[in-house]
């Protein structure tokens, strides 16, 4: 069967790719075409369009990005018609896909399956009305989900796993690299813990978030020399969470950068000017991450991989407008936490930083506690992070999903509704 795959980021390429190689080992005759990148192109996808061209978020990132956007969709759609598939697959990238769908609906008898829903119970829950009328399955990576849709929508979805959590479990399985291996391979002193910074994958997420984790870090290394001391060296107000009660060595850490895939490590450049010592890893996200002892980390699929690795981790993303948009963000979020953790885990496991809470000595302050081994915010997380996954339950996302779509298409659902 010819399949026709859609992915618009980095995640959706990363996700996408490992359900292309489940859906082979289902369908021995299966063929791929569609938009995505590299991963997805390593699988066997015929990558007719890099997503690099079309991952932009924000309102005005994408206006000023429109007509490239424009291009994409149209070339996608003279490609549908020309592939004639057996099946249209869309990852996540909801603006874009439900486009897709949309136009499919009207041109196309083939099935169309959404893997990684849009997350409607957090913005533009109007969405739902584009998913009945031109969604046939959604297979769900997120198992509050399932309740959420039937509750509020009475629209039925299947959980079919969480991805991340089996490509964790599987880079652990497979990885035999040790700390010292990690810190050889990237020039970094082995005598010196890891803070990881990831600061997102698109460029405005970065531009937004970095300079702000960096300038945290900063503080972090004068307090916890000004700590060994005995002293303070802000005069901030107490943190959230409980403070170190042992005192961080000063110099015990180095601040590590995960660069984004898709963005080329020169362009990280600029904000290392003033941080000479600060590294960049490029296409090792889930190596530093086994290897980090604590993180700063971007919302995103990002925050839940950093906890399924069991690395404590502020949560930051940064947003214009400060106070002014936590004011407002109840009007238009729908959901009670921004990160994955949280989210699944129904409960406030990491920090969430927003918008003018994002300066750097909140985060710091947020950062310090977690340094210290046995600190209760430290335990706190990580218990939490054991909750969580158990909520994400064992089944593995890319085969569950891969025997649901193939079976659908054997059993001869392939008219524009499916039951």
């Amino acid at each position: 069967m010819r399949y026709f795959i859609i992915a618009g980021e980095a995640s959706g390429d990363l996700h996408a790719s490992h359900l292309v190689t489940a859906l082979r080992k289902e369908d021995a005759d299966a063929q791929f075409q569609g938009l995505g990148g590299d991963l997805m192109a390593a699988a066997g996808v015929d990558v007719l369009w890099h997503y690099r061209t079309m991952a932009y978020m924000g309102f005005v990132q994408v206006m000023l990005h429109l007509p490239q956007i424009l291009r994409a969709m149209r070339a996608c759609k003279a490609a549908i018609e020309v592939y004639r598939p057996d099946a249209i697959i869309l990852v996540d990238y909801p603006g874009f896909n439900l486009n897709i769908a949309a136009w499919a609906r009207k041109h196309l008898d083939a099935p169309i399956f959404y893997y990684i829903a849009p997350k409607i119970w957090a913005w533009k829950e109007g969405r739902i009305r584009k998913i009945r009328q031109n969604v046939d399955k959604v297979l769900s990576i997120l198992p509050f989900e399932v309740d959420y849709f039937e509750r509020e929508h009475g629209y039925k979805v299947d959980y079919v796993g969480n991805p991340s959590r089996a490509e964790v479990d599987d880079f652990l399985q497979h990885d035999s690299h040790s700390f010292a291996d990690f810190c050889a391979a990237h020039q970094l002193d082995p005598q010196r813990k890891i803070v990881a910074l990831l600061a997102g994958s698109r460029r405005s997420e970065i531009a937004a978030n970095l300079p702000r984790m960096l300038q945290a870090f900063a503080q972090v290394q004068t307090e916890s020399a000004a700590r060994s001391r005995g002293v303070s060296a802000t005069q901030s107000a107490p943190p959230a969470h409980n403070t170190v009660e042992q005192s961080v060595a000063p110099q015990a850490y180095q601040a590590v950068i995960a660069a984004a895939p898709g963005i080329e490590p020169e362009e990280y450049a600029p904000y290392l000017q003033a941080y000479p010592h600060v590294h960049l890893v490029s296409a090792a996200t889930f190596a530093l991450l086994k290897h980090a002892h604590t993180a700063l980390v971007t919302s995103g699929t990002a925050t839940l991989e950093t906890a399924l690795f069991g690395v404590p981790q502020v949560v930051c993303y940064h947003i214009r407008g400060g106070a002014l948009v936590r004011a407002i963000q109840p009007h238009f979020l729908n959901c009670r936490f921004i990160s994955l953790v949280n989210l699944i885990a129904d409960d406030e496991v990491v920090p969430e930083l927003i918008a003018d809470h994002t300066a750097p000595h909140h985060i710091a302050r947020h950062l310090l506690p977690l340094l210290d081994d046995t600190s209760a915010a430290r335990q706190a997380q990580l218990s939490g992070y054991a909750r969580m996954r158990a909520q994400l339950g064992t089944d593995v996302a890319p085969q569950e999903g891969a025997q649901l779509i193939v079976h659908a298409m054997r059993e001869g659902l392939n008219s524009p509704t499916l039951p």
